[in-house]
């Protein structure tokens, strides 16, 4: 973890110390309505969001309408109720889900006066979901959750705001990058090297973090806002993000707005608004431990990242790179990958395809077909005193973060991105 890391959370600490606690009374019927709260949670966040969004239409350029359809946002949301008004007698329990939304409200640029529009609507909400159940002592009581628990957050990205404004190369809002290279990846996965239209310095980042990119068109009546990992090493002229197309799914799941457009419409000479690089999900620079990256899709965006710094500042420390895809097609970064292994005797480079095209078959252009297993963890890696980062679909980080538990690695040696403040993979 890098000492600006460690810092930020010695001064968090220190905010969440001087967070006025909740009247006893009060806690006590937190404390009782919990269990309710969570059986109505999601039932009452989407009522939330469906009345907020009513009320508040301009709140619409904040807040990823996929994820709506999804249900991923209504999940979130009621998960992270819960889990804070759970820990509202020392919130210290749970600074690592604290920083993570803090992080992510820093990056979409949410202010202190988007709190009480929010509080207001969660109030009715549970009000309304509830119904006579919730009685007018109970509503004061969570009123008063939601303000100790917003004072908190309003606290933290505040100084988040602060720090990211003042260091070298940092800014506030959205700053203009101009698109200075377009690069085809895969069939579906596409580079775009971003450069500050200013020429100035831009912010330096951990390995694994991402920035927020903001899509204006005029064939959409709200903005868009969408967060992508940033998939080159830290301590060049630009930043690179690689989108991958989100087309349209089977049931209600439609095209990836800002992916779709990135790909057909912006192109080398575009300007892009982003905000600074963000994220908790980020590699610790300082340990000496074997690197293990596994990726499955998309997913190896933070992951290149991570190795293309290690190779570069740490060539010495051993590097596992594993990576899952559909079949070669499908493959981004596969030439580059195999480059740096030839060239560093310490990365060694694994593939996994789970349809292998007839060209793939020819050329023996893989290392496993179907999926990754724990049996075949334990066969290609020569130790398991490694650090272990992945990302990738949920139902693949579910698999390799139970193959991990089930071999015996430590929690603090486990390391996954996962969407939706307080969920987990167990």
């Amino acid at each position: 973890m890098s000492v600006s890391k460690v810092s930020e959370k010695n001064t968090w600490q220190e905010v969440l110390e001087t967070v006025k606690a909740l009247d006893p009374s009060k806690l006590e019927i937190i404390k009782a309505t919990l269990p309710i709260v969570k059986e109505h949670g999601e039932a009452i966040t989407k009522h939330f969001y469906k009345r907020m969004f009513k009320q508040h239409p301009e709140l619409l350029n904040i807040f990823n309408q996929t994820h709506q359809i999804t249900g991923h946002q209504p999940k979130a949301l009621a998960n992270a109720v819960y889990g804070a008004a759970a820990n509202i007698e020392d919130f210290t329990q749970i600074m690592p889900v604290l920083e993570r939304i803090g992080e992510k409200h820093r990056s979409l640029q949410i202010k202190p006066e988007h709190y009480p529009i929010v509080g207001e609507n969660l109030l009715a909400a549970i009000k309304e979901v509830l119904g006579d159940a919730a009685t007018p002592e109970i509503i004061d009581a969570w009123a008063d959750a939601y303000e100790v628990i917003s004072d908190v957050f309003i606290r933290m990205e505040d100084r988040m705001y602060k720090t990211t404004e003042t260091k070298p190369g940092g800014w506030a809002g959205f700053r203009d990058f101009v698109v200075d290279k377009k690069v085809k990846e895969s069939d579906v996965i596409t580079s775009f090297y971003l450069k500050p239209k200013d020429g100035k310095q831009i912010a330096n980042f951990i390995p694994g973090q991402y920035i927020t990119v903001k899509l204006d068109s005029e064939n959409e009546k709200f903005t868009h806002l969408r967060q992508y990992s940033l998939s080159d090493r830290p301590g060049l002229d630009y930043y690179r993000i690689s989108v991958k197309r989100e087309d349209h799914k089977d049931g209600e799941i439609p095209a990836g707005i800002v992916s779709s457009n990135l790909h057909a419409h912006v192109n080398e000479g575009d300007i892009i608004q982003i905000t600074a690089p963000a994220g908790d999900f980020y590699l610790d620079l300082d340990s000496e431990l074997p690197l293990v990256l596994i990726s499955g899709g998309v997913g190896l965006t933070p992951m290149m990242c991570m190795l293309n710094t290690t190779a570069k500042e740490k060539p010495d420390r051993k590097i596992y790179f594993i990576h899952a895809a559909v079949n070669s097609k499908l493959h981004a970064f596969k030439n580059h990958v195999n480059d740096l292994t030839e060239d560093n005797k310490n990365v060694r480079s694994f593939v996994v395809y789970e349809k292998p095209t007839e060209e793939d078959i020819e050329m023996k252009s893989y290392d496993k077909v179907g999926f990754i297993n724990l049996e075949w963890l334990q066969e290609i890696l020569s130790t398991k005193d490694a650090d272990f980062y992945f990302c990738g679909p949920e139902p693949f980080m579910r698999v390799v973060n139970k193959s991990l538990k089930q071999w015996g690695i430590p929690e603090e040696r486990i390391h996954y991105e996962f969407f939706g403040s307080f969920g987990s993979l167990d």
